[in-house]
């Protein structure tokens, strides 16, 4: 059945492997993929450990669904204690390799200790093997898969790695598979890099038997009819992501220069439609039909002639909008650049942009910089930076430790220029403007984060009768709801509402695009309760999945309490306060968040969660979640 996938327990310090089955009862109660990821991280890390020793722990799992007849059934999860941040370290990708982890027996690794020298793990068709990496150590992300796939000889391994970023350490380093696909956010390349892991290949040809295999054929059929017909899945399958920083561009909602300027102007170049001439076709993921995902070949240049993926909606803002940069050409080598080194791009655009203008304030100068002018709009010093950044060279060794090692090394007031949460660098988004966006960065498991709950239907202006009908389900709700995205009222529900639906989506393995994330009619808990029954033979109603969410989203509040957040963590930055929006949409031009309306939203969010004032999970949260006996050791 599709539920006979095992964990396998990897100690690269001794190369002993253990595999085990997983029990029925622990898939109801964090299905699998990141809940049971974060499951197995509260009770296989020890508190107060160094992200970087070999005491941390790095999860790798496919979704619940990956590989099933179910629609973008591709993602990748890793986790473990984000190098970055100290908390909850969770990154998420696309592309195939959890579905080839899948065919090769397995739902989740565990890999433990650290190996003596560069190793990479072979996994096929139930056997798991560790592997001299000596060969690839240095190698590109490219170049990496390619070389292991001639060692074996054979084509259609799939290989998640690091690149140069991870093996150096750099703490915003991504593990990637693929051409672009990132899993990025919180470190976890730098994780696999402090372990010596270079990469993970797999390759499975043993069957997922799905349940009830005719009438999930036919539900799917119905979900992709539902996916394709929805007018943003037909305008991503044209634009690819880019199409989002167009929208919110025009409207004020990006940051730029950055955090002075809320709308890069006079910036046609890098609007979706002129990338989209750029571009040579489009590709998608596993069991996808949208194919957001631009082919394109650098036109110009001394990259000139090579090909990748992307750009990507944050390509756009950390090589165009942040560093108030409007070349295209720069934006698709920074996108190739970040691709091949193994780099998170938005924090690698964040942490340039801070730079940039720490340079122009004064608090860094030339010397700082061995010479580099670096200024806001000069494409070349942005370029320049990503190599130094990859490579930890000069400046780019402090900024490659990310925002708040990097402020304590620069001194001088430049941490009050950081834009960050929890120690991560925010999207180039300004939330200014949207309080509920604001309120999801905020408060987000893993710092500033637009994927654990972006109520990016908030700014649709929807009836609130359509509102009233999504955040009604799978549990009532009868509170406050506004069409306004600046208001206040009702927004902590719609995020906490999110947060459940985002974890919900992580767990299943499924991709955000093809669910209610961007659009109000895509798929969501209804849909997502059949999909499990015809395809696993599990059979959960969609309050079951939301439970199932929030037990898992209070582990990683438990996991990041353990590590020492409080409230205090959960807040914006002083700009978003004192700094009004410049440019914009008359509606948008002039804002800040009101800081006492933002300190009774997280009263209230914390309140919808079942926490106390300070953030904490009551004990009959706890207790009603069945996880107030965690760490249980089950797994």
């Amino acid at each position: 059945m599709a539920l006979n996938r095992k964990i396998a327990y990897i100690d690269l310090s001794t190369g002993q492997i253990e595999t085990k089955p997983i029990p029925v009862e622990m898939r109801k109660k964090f299905l699998g993929g990141r809940g049971l990821d974060m499951y197995l991280m509260y009770n296989h890390i020890k508190p107060g450990i160094d992200a970087l020793s070999p005491d941390n722990v790095v999860f790798v799992s496919a979704g619940i669904l990956g590989a099933t007849l179910a629609s973008a059934s591709s993602r990748t999860h890793i986790g473990g204690k984000s190098t970055l941040t100290g908390f909850v370290g969770s990154a998420n990708m696309g592309g195939f390799f959890a579905p080839e982890l899948r065919w090769a027996g397995f739902d989740h690794l565990v890999l433990k200790g650290k190996a003596e020298r560069p190793v990479y793990i072979w996994i096929h068709n139930g056997e798991v093997e560790i592997r001299d990496a000596g060969n690839i150590w240095g190698q590109t992300v490219h170049d990496t898969q390619q070389i292991i796939r001639e060692e074996l000889g054979d084509r259609d391994i799939k290989v998640l790695t690091i690149g140069p970023a991870g093996e150096k350490l750099v703490r915003f380093a991504n593990v990637m598979t693929g051409l672009k696909d990132a899993g990025g956010r919180s470190g976890m390349g730098a994780l696999l890099g402090s372990k010596n892991l270079k990469a993970i290949a797999v390759r499975g040809t043993m069957d997922i038997k799905i349940e009830h295999p005719a009438e999930a054929l036919e539900y799917n059929k119905k979900i992709i009819t539902q996916v394709t017909s929805a007018k943003v899945s037909q305008t991503q399958g044209k634009l690819g992501t880019p199409f989002i920083w167009g929208a919110t561009n025009s409207q004020g909602l990006i940051r730029v220069r950055n955090f002075q300027l809320n709308q890069l102007e006079n910036a046609d170049e890098v609007e979706p439609e002129a990338l989209e001439e750029l571009a040579v076709g489009m590709a998608g993921c596993f069991g996808c039909q949208v194919h957001c995902r631009s082919k394109y070949i650098i036109p110009e240049g001394p990259y000139a002639g090579v090909y990748d993926e992307g750009p990507e909606y944050t390509s756009q803002g950390a090589f165009a909008g942040e560093p108030g940069c409007r070349n295209a050409n720069t934006v698709l080598v920074g996108n190739h650049l970040v691709n091949i080194y193994g780099l998170d791009n938005l924090e690698t655009g964040s942490m340039i942009a801070w730079a940039m203008e720490l340079y122009e304030k004064g608090i860094l100068t030339s010397k700082d910089t061995d010479g580099l002018d670096l200024r806001f709009g000069n494409d070349d010093a942005l370029i320049e930076m990503v190599h130094r950044i990859a490579k930890r060279q000069g400046l780019g060794d402090i900024l490659a430790e990310g925002p708040l090692r990097a402020a304590d090394k620069i001194g001088k007031d430049s941490i009050k220029y950081l834009v960050h949460v929890k120690g991560m660098s925010n999207l180039h988004s300004d939330e200014r403007a949207t309080p509920a966006l604001a309120l999801g960065i905020a408060t987000g498991s893993r710092g500033a984060d637009h994927l654990r709950s972006r109520p990016a239907i908030d700014l649709y202006h929807l009836p609130e009768s359509v509102l009233r009908s999504i955040y009604s389900q799978p549990v009532p709700y009868d509170g406050p709801l506004s069409s306004d995205y600046r208001d206040y009222e009702g927004k902590p529900w719609q995020v906490v509402w999110q947060e459940h639906t985002y974890e919900a989506v992580d767990c299943l393995g499924i991709c955000k695009y093809h669910t209610i994330f961007l659009g109000a009619t895509l798929p969501n808990y209804e849909e997502w309760s059949r999909l499990l029954y015809l395809n696993a033979g599990l059979e959960m109603t969609p309050l079951d999945i939301w439970t199932a969410a929030e037990r898992a989203y209070n582990i990683e509040r438990l996991f990041n309490i353990r590590e020492g957040l409080t409230r205090e963590h959960d807040w914006l930055v002083d700009r978003y306060f004192d700094e009004p929006t410049r440019l914009g949409i008359p509606g948008v031009r002039g804002r800040t968040i009101d800081r006492e309306k933002f300190k009774k939203m997280v009263d209230e969010y914390y309140e919808h969660h079942g926490w106390d004032e300070q953030g904490v999970p009551r004990p009959e949260t706890l207790q009603r979640l069945g996880i107030d006996n965690e760490p249980s050791h089950m797994l």
